[in-house]
């Protein structure tokens, strides 16, 4: 029978692991991490699941020396600090698998069996794991930094898909930082903001003399990315023409400058982002189901944040920290009221919208504690909207529109003085139902606005649409 060690200092999460797995191995059990260092002197498990927090020496540090010794023996690291350092740290460390408490009995069970089965075969091994400012507890989360620790090792090509606002370039970051080319160039570029046009020279560079303008050579992202990553922002945007061309890079390594004859080898790790439906775009025709399934080798979802709003809190202290450092002023704290609205809200714009919003409570907040009357008005206007509304029905009385929204321009102005907030979020309004009758179609868009296209893409980028 297998032998399986099992280390934490808290006697119920030993005596957890302990009757979930004596059945199936040889169980012994040690309070902290020194004992089974010593205990390893004379005989080795099979299999270690040690915890990362413990007095005296911490998971992490005992994970080291047995990876040095035993290089063999499986490890499962089980935490209550659920956080990305902690997760590629103890991939660094070679650990098997990454758990956070509380954990499915089963699921220790399956892992338990998989990993004494797999003979030592580590997940993974992360090269640097610099530190990471990406926040979250929630499970879908520690999805996300599993995923990463994995594949850091590796030149996989990557997918990653999410809401616009959510992280997705933090996280190509990340999985960059924490690979073998981490000491290599992190290019990103965002394909929705440079018309197709110009696309194809930005991506591939040009010659001099290839077209009109073109006075000099040019070097584009993917030589400026040599050795690295590239980021492909928003890849579901790109045009057809240039679909075909990717494809063709990705499949042959190569590449041409506009109006080069000579081929230009492409030692590059590519990372594509997308907000859109990609199955959806692929019916319809406007994006190439070959070049999905290059860049869809391996793929990471991000949650948007009204599904992990267990992290808003955390999220909130760490970008009230981050608004003071950059605007060189005492941190901010914020009371449990205020924080409550900030929880119901459903965050459309996501982490980039919570950002912007802290950033914002930081330089109008007068005290050094966050209150409602500091919080603004596009959060809050979801719960007067919902109250207005019922008041509205029970009296039968109606208005017209243009009474209701000059009654709502006063009502914010009474809270401020301040209105480029709540334009915004007018104008973001109105680009969401022109892109909505225009079928997501920008130009279209742009012609029922009366906005240029270049114009409706800078708009679309800056309110994170």
């Amino acid at each position: 029978m297998n032998k399986v060690w099992i280390i934490d200092d808290e006697q119920s999460i030993r005596t957890i692991c302990t009757s979930a797995l004596e059945d199936l191995f040889e169980v012994e059990a040690f309070a902290n991490a020194s004992e089974a260092l010593i205990g390893l002197n004379s005989t080795q498990p099979d299999l270690i699941i040690t915890d990362i927090k413990m007095p005296g020496m911490s998971g992490l540090e005992f994970l080291d020396k047995v990876s040095v010794k035993f290089p063999e023996i499986p490890t499962i690291i089980i935490t209550a600090h659920a956080n990305i350092d902690n997760a590629l740290s103890a991939y660094k460390g070679g650990a098997f698998e990454y758990l956070t408490k509380p954990f499915d009995i089963n699921e220790i069970r399956k892992l338990a069996i998989k990993a004494t089965r797999s003979n030592g075969i580590n997940s993974t091994d992360v090269k640097n794991s610099s530190k990471n400012n990406i926040v979250g507890k929630a499970d879908s989360m520690q999805d996300v930094f599993k995923a990463i620790g994995k594949i850091s090792k590796t030149d996989i090509t990557v997918l990653i898909r999410g809401e616009s606002g959510t992280g997705k370039e933090l996280i190509a970051q990340s999985v960059h930082t924490n690979s073998p080319r981490n000491n290599e160039p992190f290019v990103a570029i965002n394909v929705a903001a440079i018309p197709h046009e110009l696309l194809e020279s930005e991506l591939f560079g040009h010659e001099k003399g290839s077209f009109t303008g073109a006075q000099s050579q040019r070097i584009g992202r993917f030589e400026q990315a040599l050795g690295g990553t590239l980021f492909l922002d928003e890849i579901g945007d790109m045009h057809p023409e240039l679909q075909t061309r990717l494809l063709r890079v990705l499949s042959s390594h190569e590449f041409y400058r506009v109006g080069g004859q000579k081929p230009i080898k492409s030692d590059v790790r590519i990372i594509a982002a997308t907000n859109q439906n990609i199955e959806k775009l692929i019916k319809s025709g406007k994006f190439r189901e070959d070049l999905y399934h290059r860049l869809n080798v391996f793929r990471i979802e991000l949650p948007p944040l009204r599904e992990r709003k267990e992290d808003i809190a955390e999220l909130v202290k760490y970008f009230l920290n981050k608004s003071a450092d950059e605007l060189k002023s005492d941190s901010k704290t914020i009371d449990d009221t205020a924080m409550q609205f900030l929880n119901d809200y459903d965050w459309p714009g996501n982490i980039r919208q919570l950002e912007n919003i802290c950033r914002y409570m930081t330089v109008m907040a007068p005290s050094s504690t966050i209150t409602v009357d500091d919080i603004p008005d596009e959060v809050k206007i979801p719960h007067s909207d919902s109250t207005a509304a019922e008041q509205s029905t029970s009296n039968g009385s109606g208005s017209s529109w243009e009474e209701n929204l000059t009654d709502h321009i006063k009502e914010v102005l009474s809270h401020s003085n301040d209105l480029s907030l709540f334009s915004k979020e007018i104008e973001k309004l109105l680009l969401k139902e022109a892109l909505t009758a225009s079928n997501g179609k920008r130009i279209d868009a742009a012609k029922i606005l009366g906005l240029g296209r270049n114009t409706i893409t800078r708009k679309i980028k800056e309110l994170g649409l």
